[in-house]
């Protein structure tokens, strides 16, 4: 503040600037990083971009049972949808450890602006619905709602 309560309207531009520098750093290393996410243990794995984006899936040609083609589809389907959401959630984190770093604590500061803080993750549910009721119809566990391998690779 300067003398008489006033602010100084050149530091602040100052300070907007060099946040807004800050910000377009942190999404160009959002651009360029990429999180794994998998399901029934690895058998599905989908790599998507630090920004949300899906760039690869990979299936373990184990899963597939040629003697029961329906039920593999299903089992596949379910097995790839956990994988990306898996994916997308570490995404999520990504993006708030990266811009909320940015962010600081400053307050009215709101992510939501980027596509990011407060809504949902893409492939993410809205609700947090418990996984383990996601289990497949036949009532086997196929893995997808087990601990996920997720890290961050360049």
């Amino acid at each position: 503040m300067e003398p008489g309560g006033g602010f100084d309207m050149q530091q602040i531009l100052q300070a907007a600037q060099q946040m807004q520098a800050q910000l377009a750093n942190a999404q160009e290393a959002l651009a360029d990083s990429e999180v794994t996410g998998t399901a029934g243990g690895g058998a599905v794995r989908a790599v998507v971009s630090g920004q949300g984006e899906l760039v690869d899936l990979s299936i373990d040609p184990s899963v597939v049972d040629v003697s029961d083609p329906a039920e593999t589809a299903s089992t596949i389907a379910d097995l790839v949808l956990a994988a990306v959401r898996d994916a997308g959630r570490a995404a999520g984190d990504l993006q708030q450890q990266s811009l909320g770093a940015v962010a600081g604590n400053v307050p009215g500061f709101d992510l939501s602006a980027l596509g990011l803080g407060g809504q949902a993750v893409p492939g993410q549910l809205d609700d947090e619905e418990d996984e383990d009721e996601e289990d497949d119809e036949d009532g086997e566990d196929d893995g997808a709602d087990g601990p996920h391998d997720t890290g961050r690779t360049t």
